[in-house]
């Protein structure tokens, strides 16, 4: 089938246009396919591809004075999860939205193997909360029981959260988490800034590892991904409902109204009612021609 790779290395990068060159030099030659993000305050990627070319991959980065011990996260899946190679230079590698250099991982929250985080969550302190700092579109499928999610449709939303938010961290320990590690690592670091919380975790790998030790554990339902498995099932849990009828269900599709293109779950009913678009309004007018329609989505299997 082949591997997907997930990693991130917050490391100073002096020239991260030449990184570029070498990276899509690479990613071409073992025929990869994904997004890579580069900034001068580390790497950020997925790629995918046959397994052998993604452990070359893995020795070519190990290899590299910069990208040694990195922790790549497997899972199945080749190059058809991602149409294309991309490859970008940006101010950060997650857009938190605060200036890099005020807002870094040294700063950041206590890292927690998943073994402790498990033991955490099932003996959390009175004054324990954990925080969600993925989108909402995100957790309407998956995540933590009783956590606070601040319902954010972009991760550069989270500090205005924080900032209105600084009396729900007062004097507690905040576990916060994200897929696989990369968001938290500055996250944690700005409410750490605050000096409200008492202490602050973060999960080391991210959902992605904590759910490969403890499917069944206390995260529930599917982890939301970034390409075209849109979603990985954890468990049997379903925590997402139809936008049409409200049904429980967690399959996600864009509606064929390449005019309003939602991202949405829907149920197979409301799926065949609507003939693939999100409402009665855009299924007439792309029966009336009034708006083009897209390609549907071809997703591939969630293993």
């Amino acid at each position: 089938m082949g591997t997907i790779l997930l990693y991130y290395k917050y490391i100073d990068i002096q020239y991260p246009e030449a990184i570029k060159k070498w990276q899509k030099e690479l990613c071409t030659k073992l025929g990869l396919t994904g997004r890579i993000i580069l900034a001068h305050e580390g790497i950020n990627g997925t790629v995918a591809g046959e397994d052998e070319a993604a452990e070359s991959y893995i020795k070519a980065m190990n290899d590299h004075p910069l990208f040694n011990n990195i922790d790549f996260k497997k899972s199945p899946g080749g190059a058809e999860v991602f149409p294309k190679l991309k490859i970008s230079v940006k101010n950060e590698i997650v857009h938190l939205g605060v200036d890099p250099s005020k807002v870094t991982t040294k700063d950041g929250g206590k890292h927690l193997t998943p073994e402790q985080t498990h033991e955490l969550l099932s003996n959390p302190p009175k004054d324990f909360i954990i925080l969600e700092t993925r989108n909402n579109y995100e957790s309407a499928v998956g995540g933590f029981a009783g956590q606070l999610d601040p319902n954010i449709n972009h991760f550069r939303e989270l500090p205005k959260y924080i900032d209105e938010n600084l009396d729900k961290f007062k004097d507690k320990q905040v576990l916060m988490h994200c897929t696989g590690g990369v968001r938290c690592e500055r996250a944690t670091a700005y409410l750490a800034q605050k000096n409200v919380a008492k202490e602050i975790f973060q999960i080391e790998g991210g959902i992605v590892r904590y759910t490969e030790k403890y499917p069944d554990g206390y995260f529930r339902g599917k982890n939301y991904v970034f390409d075209k498995r849109i979603t990985v099932k954890i468990n049997d849990d379903i925590l997402g409902s139809c936008y049409v009828c409200n049904t429980a269900c967690d399959d996600y599709f864009n509606c064929l109204n390449a005019q309003c293109n939602k991202h949405y779950i829907s149920c197979s009913n409301c799926l065949e009612e609507l003939q693939n678009t999100c409402s009665a309004s855009c299924k007439k007018a792309i029966q009336q021609r009034t708006t083009t329609s897209r390609k549907p989505l071809e997703k591939i299997k969630s293993v």
